[in-house]
Formats: C-alpha cells, structure tokens, sequence
C-alpha cells in the first residue's frame, strides 16, 4: 500500500494556555479518522446512511481520495483513506462530507456556538486523526475499522455489520477467514 509518510503531531501552547495542534499536510497521506455526531447517543448515521454514502460519493467526484476502510456506526464513523499525490487537504474533504450530510437531514440541537458559527449541530466540531506509519499500522487500522461493530456489542462477526468496507474487502479477497 503506498504511503504518503508520518509526521509527528506537533501541539504547543498559545498565550492563554490552550492547546493547539499543527495538523500534519503530507501529500498523498494515508491516514486513520474518527469522526463523531455531536449527540453520541444517536443512531442518525445508520438511519439516514444512504444520505451518508451520497455525501461521500458527490465528494469523491469532487475532490478523489481513497477509502481503504470505513465503517459507520449509529453516532461516529471510522475510515482509513489515502490522497492523491500532491494532494494533503482532508481537513477541506471531511468539511464538505459533513456538510453535505448536514444539509440532507436538517439541524441538531443547536447551541449559541453552533449559531455564531452557523453550523447545523449535526457534527463534533473537531475529528480524530492518525497518520499511518507503515504496513503494520495500516493492517492495525484498517482491522479496527471492521472489528468496531464487534468491540460496541452490536455483532458477533465484523462480517455481520451491514455499514462496513469488509464485504467489499471479502469480495475482493482481502480478508481472512478470522474475519468473517
């Protein structure tokens, strides 16, 4: 699998003492996300999952990356993606994701910070990011994506979550028995 190389996240301190953190802007990067509703007792990306898949694919047509792995569970979702060469900007990707989806199903509860930023209340304002190191870290990340179902209890077999790259990955034979 190629790799677009690791970098450190680099965080330091500003004037008043809160944390920020340098997003790594490797081109052709492949990294691990966590990206979680703002109510993370919903079940709204497994409900309204196809409009889920419409934001992805319009995005995919706009702007080319590569889902490796992804699986969407009822409040957050995991995915493993690559970028083109000369090309780092997920953070702009995962922006138009979000806000395609939001735009599909309507606003959240909004708080006074989600109407100052004009921003819907569907999303946490911020996602989890990992840079991939090598092979080893790859198959570790691309494996927690189909075991996630698995590890909240919804399924037996990560074969059996209907919201995960596994079946595609089964069909395409990149998967162990172990898995399914």
């Amino acid at each position: 699998m190629p790799f677009g190389g690791y970098k450190l996240l680099t965080k330091f301190c500003d004037y008043d003492g809160m944390s920020n953190y340098i997003r790594p802007r490797t081109s052709g990067a492949t990294i691990f996300f966590t990206v979680n509703l703002a109510n993370r007792t919903s079940d709204l990306l497994v409900r309204e999952v196809d409009k889920l898949r419409d934001a992805f694919m319009r995005t995919l047509a706009d702007r080319k990356f590569n889902i490796d792995a992804i699986v969407v569970m009822p409040d957050h979702l995991h995915a493993v993606i690559t970028l083109p060469e000369n090309d780092h900007d997920y953070a702009t990707r995962w922006g138009v994701i979000k806000g395609r989806f939001s735009r599909q199903i309507g606003k959240g509860d909004l708080r006074d910070s989600n109407l100052r930023r004009r921003e819907r209340g569907v999303w946490q304002r911020r996602y989890w990011e990992h840079h991939i190191r090598d092979e080893d870290d790859y198959r570790a990340h691309v494996e927690y994506c189909w075991k996630n179902p698995v590890k909240h209890g919804y399924v037996e077999m990560p074969s059996d979550w209907p919201y995960s790259s596994i079946h595609r990955d089964i069909r395409l034979g990149r998967v162990s028995k172990e898995w399914q």
